[in-house]
């Protein structure tokens, strides 16, 4: 339980939000944080802002990547993301951190460091926290777990949009290509694969808005009458 701002007693929970890139993981974790006042989590970046700060040092060496993930500090702040008091939240976004993150948070020194720190984000107050294994791996008890999944057509048009949006030029079928690729290395790797938890929610997100996700989320949530 924690005290809110007007004094009450809330419960403190955790949802898991798991699925492949393109999938619209962390649109809809926003917005599902936003309206049940939880913080924020976006694990992805975390790896992300490992693999920008390789990438900036030239060293993609195992040694050298875990060495970078021990040293670092990495906080998320009001959705921003600080890596060692720089926020790179656009930087992360990168086509070159895309091409690289997977081989990184394929390291188990890596990953055992990232989710030391998420594991810490959640221990003291709620949160709704995405990424690929937060409902197997990170979080294993969140109260709420749900798995984001799409048509890998629909998941490279978005992501090619998105990257249109921020002024990337690329190729729809690259993006694609580089889909499939990243789907297999994150599916395939030995420690934390991508998968679905046994007691996860399924939702295929190809036709469906955000918006019309969020509120099946929400729906969900409320049936239990302790929470809202």
């Amino acid at each position: 339980m924690r005290v809110s701002s007007n004094g009450k007693l809330e419960k403190v929970y955790s949802v898991a939000i798991d699925g492949p890139a393109g999938a619209g993981k962390s649109t809809v974790a926003k917005m599902i944080a936003e309206r049940l006042n939880l913080a924020y989590v976006d694990t992805g970046a975390m790896y992300r802002a490992i693999t920008l700060k390789a990438l900036e040092r030239g060293n993609f060496s195992k040694k050298g990547i875990i060495k970078i993930a021990e040293e670092s500090t990495i906080e998320i702040i009001n959705g921003r993301i600080y890596l060692d008091g720089r926020d790179v939240t656009e930087e992360i976004r990168k086509p070159s951190v895309d091409e690289k993150v997977s081989t990184v948070a394929s390291i188990p020194q890596v990953r055992k460091r990232l989710v030391e720190i998420q594991r810490q984000m959640a221990k003291n107050s709620g949160v709704v926290m995405d990424g690929r294994d937060i409902g197997t791996t990170v979080l294993p008890n969140a109260k709420y777990k749900f798995y984001l999944t799409a048509d890998i057509k629909i998941r490279a048009k978005r992501r090619y949009e998105e990257m249109l949006n921020k002024g990337i030029n690329s190729d729809l079928e690259k993006v694609e290509q580089e889909l499939a690729q990243r789907d297999k290395q994150d599916m395939e790797r030995e420690c934390s694969p991508l998968k679905v938890a046994e007691d996860a929610v399924i939702i295929d997100t190809s036709h469906k808005t955000p918006e019309e996700v969020v509120n099946e989320i929400l729906d969900y949530i409320k049936r239990d009458e302790n929470v809202l």
